[in-house]
């Protein structure tokens, strides 16, 4: 074979080599953090950011790591009627900039970055949502594209708007996009973004052509940022395309505080309860690897106030088992965590939730997770996830759907494991099982254990 031939061959092993260990370094784990969306909605200002990060910081030693502004924080006005009237602020260039009537850091022309640095200094990571897109404002403007010959119009795809979202026009997929997209990403870099959230773009369209963009845009920046692509459900067909260029993508639509919610509107899904994960999940099992992430949402716990994405506020609906099972079946699916929580509001349940550091490690370390199929038609409404561990052990989830309690004494084979005697320990309470062939199990409704097996 010559020399050029089998450089040739080699070329796309070795493009997916170095593509891998952008992703490892990128998001190594799933991505935890806060966002604040659940909370705020599209409210949030400056304080409010900061008082959040604070708290977050305290958390930190858990994994929380990263700080993400939801929509919304280039309105001057978000509780406008409309998002037309929501005051987008934009700079000479035609890319969102922080309302400084919200950031006053901002007023100084340099966007997030007086904040992003302030985040950093606490040790944390700093993130930012966007919808897809050129603002309309300037494309009716004109307004040129930085570093680029081309104007708005020519990135501008007039006949796409998002159906939920009617401030942006999409970005055509020619180089006025791409440069538009490169100029966008400059921008966050120069601010010091780690985290990017792109709304109305993995489904409901799936943009695929936006999302090479920015994340072409994102590898030219030469900064490590986290892409999570939103909303769901993304469709499996688009797994190996979307893992390409995604640290996270969205497997379902927003979830919200609800074991399950009734939709009037045939195939409308939104919003979705704990109950529609369970669903949601395993089909993409074996996904969760090599720095790319299955995103199974936010986990909506305690206080949802002072201006929810969705309701009214409130004190998150969900019981504490209901909690506990939506937060074990994301960590033995190792789906990204990101805390919707007013973290100014924090009660002791929900701390001591978020706090358990042998479940994190599940969701931060374990491997070959995925659901037992052919389970016994006695378990009536249990569901059964298993994982691996780096030191050997096995870890096993028991959850109980059903909406009564439920005693089951089953054994560890029926379970999915080896035959025989097996001692575990529970790591939501601790408690240990000395070695047996069987196991008695006891759950409330819509709760879980989650053990580990030696």
């Amino acid at each position: 074979m010559t020399c050029w031939l089998r450089s040739a061959l080699l070329l796309p092993i070795l493009i997916a080599a170095v593509a891998a260990a952008g992703a490892q370094e990128v998001a190594p784990a799933p991505p935890m953090g806060w966002n604040s969306w659940d909370a705020y909605g599209l409210t949030i200002d400056e304080s409010e950011f900061k008082a959040n990060v604070t708290e977050l910081a305290k958390l930190h030693a858990y994994g929380w790591t990263y700080a993400v502004i939801d929509e919304g924080w280039y309105m001057g006005e978000p509780l406008g009627d409309s998002l037309r009237h929501r005051n987008y602020a934009i700079d000479e260039h035609g890319l969102l900039v922080p309302s400084a009537k919200r950031f006053p850091s901002s007023a100084n022309g340099q966007g997030f970055k007086a904040l992003a640095d302030w985040v950093h200094a606490q040790g944390l990571k700093f993130g930012i949502h966007i919808v897809r897109g050129i603002p309309r404002q300037a494309v009716e403007a004109n307004l040129p594209i930085a570093g680029s010959p081309f104007h708005a119009q020519d990135a501008a795809d007039t006949a796409d708007t998002c159906p939920w979202d009617d401030g942006d026009y999409g970005v055509r997929d020619n180089a006025a996009g791409q440069a538009y997209y490169d100029s966008m990403l400059a921008l966050y870099a120069h601010w010091g973004v780690d985290f990017l959230k792109v709304d109305c773009i993995a489904d409901h369209p799936y943009r695929i052509s936006e999302i090479r963009q920015i994340a072409a845009a994102i590898r030219k920046t030469g900064r490590l940022i986290v892409l999570s692509l939103s909303p769901g459900p993304t469709q499996l067909s688009h797994a190996a395309e979307i893992r390409r260029y995604g640290q996270m993508w969205r497997i379902s639509n927003d979830v919200w505080d609800g074991w399950t919610f009734v939709h009037e509107q045939p195939g409308d899904d939104f919003p979705m309860g704990v109950r529609n994960t369970f669903d949601r999940l395993p089909p993409w099992a074996g996904q969760a690897r090599d720095g790319r992430w299955p995103d199974a949402d936010m986990l909506p716990f305690g206080e949802l106030a002072p201006h929810p994405g969705w309701g009214e506020p409130r004190h998150s609906r969900l019981t504490l088992d209901e909690e506990r099972t939506q937060l074990t079946l994301l960590a033995i699916a190792r789906s990204p965590l990101i805390l919707g929580a007013n973290l100014t509001r924090l009660d002791d349940a929900t701390r001591a939730l978020i706090t358990n550091k042998d479940v994190i490690a599940v969701d931060q370390h374990s491997h070959d997770n995925h659901p037992l199929e052919h389970l016994p038609t006695s378990f009536g409404q249990v569901r059964v996830w298993m994982a691996s561990g780096e030191a050997g052990e096995r870890y096993l989830a028991v959850f109980n759907l059903d909406d009564k309690p439920l005693s089951l004494q089953t054994t560890w084979r029926q379970l999915g494991l080896t035959p025989g005697k097996h001692a575990a320990r529970e790591l939501w309470s601790g408690d240990r099982l000395p070695a047996s062939d069987h196991l008695p199990i006891r759950l409330p409704a819509h709760g879980c254990v989650l053990y580990s097996v030696e």
